[in-house]
């Protein structure tokens, strides 16, 4: 009895072992046309520069002066903003897509803090956007051109002398 429950399972493993895996599904694709009049499918590439798409929302007035995650104060009437993983330094190129509006700004904060968003931009950064009155945008974000990185002052990071 117990021999037979024993190959039992072990045909079953073998079996299932054997079995097909769920394909990954494939990002879209595109067809052109050949020179010969065939169609060819080519994947859809995004720029190298895109950094992706989401809300943005805008902070400042209850933190003007307060130090951010990068050590500088926020200064609600500069260009900066809170990005999850961007370089502290680094440029960013908001476009609001509702209105086509962008601005570049510099990434100085650590955030959003909020599920759905993609990054907070200064006061500033929001008028340029023309999201004040909304409070939140929808937004496709990019890198600079060259991938810039502004100097932070070195009395936000070095030691006193």
């Amino acid at each position: 009895m117990h021999g037979r429950t024993a190959l039992l399972l072990m045909g079953m493993g073998l079996l299932a072992g054997c079995a097909s895996r769920a394909a990954k599904p494939q990002p879209p694709e595109t067809a052109a046309s050949g020179d010969d009049g065939t169609k060819v499918t080519r994947r859809e590439k995004m720029p190298r520069d895109y950094l992706g798409e989401g809300l943005a929302s805008f902070y400042g007035p209850g933190l003007h002066g307060r130090p951010t995650a990068s050590g500088e104060k926020f200064n609600q009437n500069a260009l900066t903003a809170a990005h999850r993983t961007a370089r502290f330094g680094s440029c960013v190129k908001v476009m609001n897509m509702e209105n086509g509006r962008q601005v570049e700004v510099r990434v100085n904060d650590r955030g959003p803090f909020v599920d759905g968003r993609i990054i907070d931009v200064s006061k500033a950064a929001a008028k340029a956007l023309g999201m004040l009155d909304k409070g939140l945008a929808r937004v496709r974000l990019y890198r600079c051109g060259g991938d810039r990185v502004s100097r932070v002052p070195v009395e936000f990071w070095a030691a006193p002398a």
